[in-house]
């Protein structure tokens, strides 16, 4: 099954709220990618909150400004749908 993205919504402590397209809510925390180089960029809270985008049909972190879907960090969105349900959170 594919899952698809379609709105992503960031927090300034390092969690995504998920939309898909059937209607499931999760929220992503993103704090552990922290760790990982590949992700070196997050820790920019800036960057985390603003390159914060659906590419690949799934949660990413857009690097080259570009949209290129070749250039993101994404999170596959199998891992997401896995999370639990989460309730809608009031900004």
């Amino acid at each position: 099954m594919i899952y698809s993205v379609v709105q992503v919504i960031p927090y300034e402590d390092y969690t995504v709220y998920v939309y898909f397209e059937d209607g499931k809510i999760v929220c992503y925390d993103a704090r552990p990618l922290l760790e990982k180089k590949a992700f070196e960029p997050l820790k920019n809270i800036d960057f985390f909150m603003n390159s914060c985008t659906i590419l690949n049909d799934t949660l990413a972190w857009d690097v080259s400004g570009d949209r290129d879907e070749s250039k993101c960090l994404d999170i596959d969105p199998e891992t997401l749908y896995k999370l639990e349900q989460a309730v809608e959170r009031i900004a």
